[in-house]
């Protein structure tokens, strides 16, 4: 029963963690209705990693540093907002040049992402679960261990939905799916900023 329990709301940890991911994700899909099965699982790795490692971290930290952690803490939303409003603007950048540049061609306007732009969207979508060391700060280091875990297979999951949901749609539009992908970074960056805002 209590195991039941604890695999049920570590899936729903995950799940809510997750959602910042996800349309990332669909801004991933969005930019290459094209995308193979590596690439996607790829993407959708790097997500789980970084929501595995930052309840890990936190869960550390609360166990180690507490005032400290409880510092830096202040500072996530506005780390957040930043690598994703720079990411953002740059992929609107990319796909209005990329836009001009396909004038009268069939090939899609999307742009590539690069391991570094991914490795930072996974941290940007990912820093606000060190909180989550709060959450899980109750339990030993094996169970912080399954309960990330399990917030990375969830988060896998819900990626790669979020990046065929994201295909679908810019197949239909690829003219303006990379800039469609761009505002949607910014969003997430300022909805992490607010939530985190109103939550203090």
């Amino acid at each position: 029963m209590m195991i039941g329990i604890f695999i049920g709301n570590s899936i729903l940890l995950g799940i809510a963690l997750a959602m910042d991911a996800f349309s990332v994700s669909v801004a991933h899909g969005l930019s290459d209705p094209r995308m193979k099965s590596a690439r996607m699982a790829t993407i959708a790795g790097v997500f789980a990693f970084f929501q595995f490692l930052m309840p890990m971290i936190g869960w550390i930290c609360v166990h180690t540093i507490a005032a400290q952690f409880t510092s830096f803490e202040r500072l996530v939303p506005w780390i957040a907002l930043i690598l994703l409003a720079v990411l953002g603007i740059n992929m609107i950048r990319e796909g209005i040049t990329k836009k001009r540049d396909a004038a009268g061609s069939e090939e899609p306007a999307g742009m590539r992402f690069t391991a570094g732009v991914l490795f930072v969207q996974g941290i940007a979508t990912s820093i606000d679960a060190l909180s989550v060391g709060f959450t899980i700060s109750g339990y030993g280091a094996l169970m912080a261990f399954f309960a990330s875990v399990i917030i990375a297979a969830v988060t896998f999951v819900i990626c790669i939905g979020g990046v065929k949901i994201g295909q679908k749609i810019g197949a239909r539009f690829t003219s303006y799916a990379t800039i469609i992908g761009g505002l949607i970074l910014i969003a997430i960056g300022i909805e992490i900023f607010v939530r985190n805002l109103l939550a203090g």
